[in-house]
Protein backbone atom coordinates (compact mmCIF):
# COMPACT_ATOMS: atom_id res chain seq x y z
CA UNK A 1 0.00 0.00 0.00
CA UNK A 2 1.28 3.66 -1.09
CA UNK A 3 2.14 5.70 1.98
CA UNK A 4 1.50 9.39 1.16
CA UNK A 5 3.36 11.93 2.83
CA UNK A 6 1.42 14.35 5.16
CA UNK A 7 2.38 17.50 3.67
CA UNK A 8 -0.29 20.21 2.83
CA UNK A 9 -0.32 20.81 -0.79
CA UNK A 10 0.38 24.57 -0.55
CA UNK A 11 3.71 22.81 -0.03
CA UNK A 12 4.04 21.32 -3.10
CA UNK A 13 4.82 22.31 -6.42
CA UNK A 14 1.08 23.04 -7.68
CA UNK A 15 1.09 20.39 -10.69
CA UNK A 16 1.06 16.99 -8.73
CA UNK A 17 -2.07 18.20 -6.62
CA UNK A 18 -4.90 16.34 -8.88
CA UNK A 19 -4.84 12.68 -7.10
CA UNK A 20 -2.54 10.63 -4.80
CA UNK A 21 -0.14 8.74 -7.07
CA UNK A 22 0.61 12.51 -8.59
CA UNK A 23 1.29 13.50 -5.03
CA UNK A 24 3.20 10.02 -4.65
CA UNK A 25 5.26 10.12 -7.59
CA UNK A 26 6.05 14.38 -6.82
CA UNK A 27 6.99 13.46 -3.32
CA UNK A 28 9.21 10.30 -3.87
CA UNK A 29 10.63 10.66 -7.27
CA UNK A 30 10.42 13.80 -9.39
CA UNK A 31 13.61 15.37 -9.19
CA UNK A 32 15.75 12.83 -7.38
CA UNK A 33 18.80 12.00 -9.12
CA UNK A 34 18.74 9.10 -10.63
CA UNK A 35 22.17 7.07 -11.12
CA UNK A 36 20.48 3.19 -12.15
CA UNK A 37 20.60 2.43 -16.32
CA UNK A 38 17.26 0.73 -15.75
CA UNK A 39 15.67 3.37 -13.85
CA UNK A 40 17.16 6.12 -16.31
CA UNK A 41 15.21 3.72 -19.18
CA UNK A 42 11.92 3.44 -17.99
CA UNK A 43 11.96 7.97 -17.85
CA UNK A 44 12.80 7.93 -21.28
CA UNK A 45 10.22 5.18 -22.45
CA UNK A 46 7.46 7.07 -20.37
CA UNK A 47 8.85 10.64 -21.18
CA UNK A 48 8.51 9.31 -24.73
CA UNK A 49 5.04 8.04 -24.38
CA UNK A 50 3.82 11.16 -22.79
CA UNK A 51 4.47 13.32 -25.84
CA UNK A 52 0.90 15.57 -26.55
CA UNK A 53 -0.27 13.72 -23.41
CA UNK A 54 -0.81 14.83 -19.74
CA UNK A 55 2.05 13.05 -17.33
CA UNK A 56 -0.76 11.82 -15.34
CA UNK A 57 -2.49 9.94 -17.83
CA UNK A 58 1.29 7.98 -17.97
CA UNK A 59 1.84 7.76 -14.68
CA UNK A 60 -1.87 5.68 -14.68
CA UNK A 61 -0.55 3.31 -17.51
CA UNK A 62 3.27 2.97 -15.39
CA UNK A 63 2.59 -0.34 -14.33
CA UNK A 64 0.62 -1.34 -17.65
CA UNK A 65 4.36 -0.22 -19.59
CA UNK A 66 6.38 -2.07 -16.59
CA UNK A 67 4.41 -5.64 -17.70
CA UNK A 68 4.44 -4.44 -21.48
CA UNK A 69 8.42 -3.46 -21.75
CA UNK A 70 9.95 -6.07 -19.38
CA UNK A 71 10.42 -4.20 -16.63
CA UNK A 72 11.90 -1.92 -18.70
CA UNK A 73 14.82 -4.50 -19.21
CA UNK A 74 16.32 -2.30 -22.15
CA UNK A 75 18.05 -5.41 -23.47
CA UNK A 76 14.87 -7.38 -23.48
CA UNK A 77 13.11 -4.61 -25.26
CA UNK A 78 15.94 -3.99 -27.90
CA UNK A 79 15.15 -7.71 -29.07
CA UNK A 80 11.69 -6.77 -29.45
CA UNK A 81 10.08 -8.77 -32.65
CA UNK A 82 8.05 -7.02 -35.50
CA UNK A 83 5.38 -9.56 -33.55
CA UNK A 84 5.93 -8.12 -29.87
CA UNK A 85 5.74 -4.78 -31.79
CA UNK A 86 1.93 -5.53 -33.46
CA UNK A 87 1.07 -7.35 -29.69
CA UNK A 88 2.17 -4.08 -28.13
CA UNK A 89 -0.25 -1.49 -30.24
CA UNK A 90 -3.20 -3.79 -28.89
CA UNK A 91 -2.47 -3.47 -25.95
CA UNK A 92 -5.16 -1.01 -24.20
CA UNK A 93 -2.65 -0.69 -20.91
CA UNK A 94 -0.45 1.29 -22.48
CA UNK A 95 -0.40 4.34 -25.49
CA UNK A 96 -1.08 2.43 -28.37
CA UNK A 97 1.04 4.57 -30.70
CA UNK A 98 2.99 2.48 -33.48
CA UNK A 99 5.68 5.49 -33.49
CA UNK A 100 5.68 5.76 -29.94
CA UNK A 101 6.25 1.90 -29.14
CA UNK A 102 8.72 1.43 -32.12
CA UNK A 103 10.82 4.50 -30.85
CA UNK A 104 11.01 2.88 -27.07
CA UNK A 105 12.34 -0.22 -29.25
CA UNK A 106 14.35 1.56 -31.40
CA UNK A 107 15.50 3.98 -28.67
CA UNK A 108 16.62 0.55 -26.33
CA UNK A 109 18.93 -0.51 -29.07
CA UNK A 110 20.45 2.60 -29.14
CA UNK A 111 20.61 2.72 -25.23
CA UNK A 112 22.93 -0.08 -25.06
CA UNK A 113 25.11 1.25 -28.07
CA UNK A 114 25.71 4.62 -25.67
CA UNK A 115 26.38 1.44 -22.88
CA UNK A 116 29.11 0.30 -24.85
CA UNK A 117 30.70 3.26 -25.74
CA UNK A 118 29.91 5.10 -22.14
CA UNK A 119 30.13 1.93 -20.14
CA UNK A 120 26.50 3.07 -18.65
CA UNK A 121 23.88 5.32 -19.69
CA UNK A 122 23.66 7.25 -16.59
CA UNK A 123 27.01 8.55 -17.04
CA UNK A 124 26.44 9.94 -20.45
CA UNK A 125 23.94 11.77 -19.71
CA UNK A 126 25.14 13.26 -16.03
CA UNK A 127 27.94 14.53 -18.32
CA UNK A 128 26.10 16.80 -19.85
CA UNK A 129 25.44 18.72 -16.51
CA UNK A 130 29.01 17.55 -15.01
CA UNK A 131 27.62 14.87 -12.81
CA UNK A 132 25.90 17.30 -10.43
CA UNK A 133 22.38 18.40 -10.22
CA UNK A 134 21.68 21.84 -11.46
CA UNK A 135 19.52 23.82 -8.32
CA UNK A 136 17.36 26.34 -9.76
CA UNK A 137 15.59 28.40 -7.45
CA UNK A 138 11.92 28.98 -9.61
CA UNK A 139 9.34 30.98 -7.85
CA UNK A 140 6.24 29.87 -9.79
CA UNK A 141 5.65 27.59 -12.57
CA UNK A 142 5.75 30.23 -15.04
CA UNK A 143 9.27 30.92 -14.71
CA UNK A 144 10.19 27.02 -14.95
CA UNK A 145 11.48 26.27 -18.81
CA UNK A 146 10.28 23.70 -21.40
CA UNK A 147 13.77 23.20 -22.56
CA UNK A 148 17.09 24.55 -22.20
CA UNK A 149 20.19 25.06 -23.91
CA UNK A 150 21.03 21.63 -21.88
CA UNK A 151 18.49 19.96 -23.38
CA UNK A 152 18.82 21.10 -26.73
CA UNK A 153 22.42 20.07 -26.87
CA UNK A 154 21.72 16.51 -25.34
CA UNK A 155 18.56 15.70 -27.86
CA UNK A 156 20.89 16.80 -30.76
CA UNK A 157 23.35 14.05 -29.31
CA UNK A 158 20.89 11.85 -29.11
CA UNK A 159 19.07 12.37 -32.15
CA UNK A 160 23.10 12.16 -34.15
CA UNK A 161 23.20 8.45 -32.19
CA UNK A 162 19.89 7.19 -33.30
CA UNK A 163 17.10 7.97 -30.62
CA UNK A 164 13.67 8.79 -31.68
CA UNK A 165 10.57 10.26 -30.04
CA UNK A 166 13.30 12.04 -27.87
CA UNK A 167 13.38 16.01 -28.44
CA UNK A 168 14.50 18.41 -26.30
CA UNK A 169 11.17 19.17 -24.53
CA UNK A 170 10.91 15.85 -24.03
CA UNK A 171 14.47 15.33 -22.76
CA UNK A 172 14.17 18.57 -20.57
CA UNK A 173 11.05 16.51 -18.56
CA UNK A 174 13.11 13.28 -18.63
CA UNK A 175 16.03 15.46 -16.59
CA UNK A 176 13.51 16.98 -14.29
CA UNK A 177 12.14 13.74 -13.13
CA UNK A 178 15.30 11.86 -13.20
CA UNK A 179 17.40 14.96 -11.25
CA UNK A 180 19.09 15.97 -13.34
CA UNK A 181 17.71 19.17 -12.46
CA UNK A 182 16.11 20.17 -9.39
CA UNK A 183 13.45 22.50 -10.66
CA UNK A 184 10.70 22.01 -7.32
CA UNK A 185 10.02 25.73 -6.88
CA UNK A 186 11.49 26.76 -3.86
CA UNK A 187 8.24 26.92 -1.63
CA UNK A 188 7.65 23.21 -2.10
CA UNK A 189 9.14 21.22 0.67
CA UNK A 190 11.02 19.25 -1.81
CA UNK A 191 13.49 21.27 -2.93
CA UNK A 192 15.40 22.08 0.11
CA UNK A 193 15.07 18.25 0.48
CA UNK A 194 16.90 17.76 -2.70
CA UNK A 195 19.22 21.04 -2.43
CA UNK A 196 22.97 19.54 -1.56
Amino acid sequence: MSVIIKVDDSARCPWCTGFDLYREYHDKEWGSPVRDDRKQFEFLVLESAQAGLSWATILKKREGYREAFAGFDYEKVASFSPSQIESLIQNPEIVRNRMKIEAAVNNAGRFLDVIEKHGSFSSFIWDFVDGIQIQNHFKNMGEVPAKTPISDKLAKEMKRIGFRFLGSTILYAHMQATGLVNDHLVTCFRHKELMH
